[in-house]
């Protein structure tokens, strides 16, 4: 993350140990490393809520899409209940009977 080395790391605590002394330094290293890890552990509460929050989103948004799914399914069905039940076919007046069919006339006379 900081991309810190072993040198980098031995020569701050070359300053520690001169600027704080022998007698302090075992606690001030025991003091930073609590707060590191309270800071790491916030880090990671942190990332775990916003990630449990993407994800209800997510299914939020999974469910509103089934639901609008299930509306456009119904309102089809209905629509074609609608069309079965008033007998008409797409593009025939409204109030009248939807024409059927009519057999072929039949000859009376056939030709032998």
């Amino acid at each position: 993350m900081f991309d810190i080395g072993f040198t980098e790391l031995l020569l701050v605590g070359l300053v520690a140990l001169v600027v704080l002394g022998p007698e302090r330094l075992p606690g001030a290293v025991r003091t930073a490393g609590l707060w590191i890890g309270r800071i790491k552990r916030s880090f990671n509460s942190i990332k775990a809520e916003v990630e449990r929050e993407i994800g209800a989103d997510e299914i939020r948004r999974q469910l509103h899409n089934e639901r609008i799914l299930e509306l456009e399914r119904e309102m089809k069905a209905m629509k074609q209940d609608i069309l079965d039940t008033t007998s008409l076919k797409p593009g025939s007046e409204p109030g009248k009977p939807a024409e059927t069919p009519q057999p072929a006339a039949q000859d009376k006379n056939p030709q032998p």
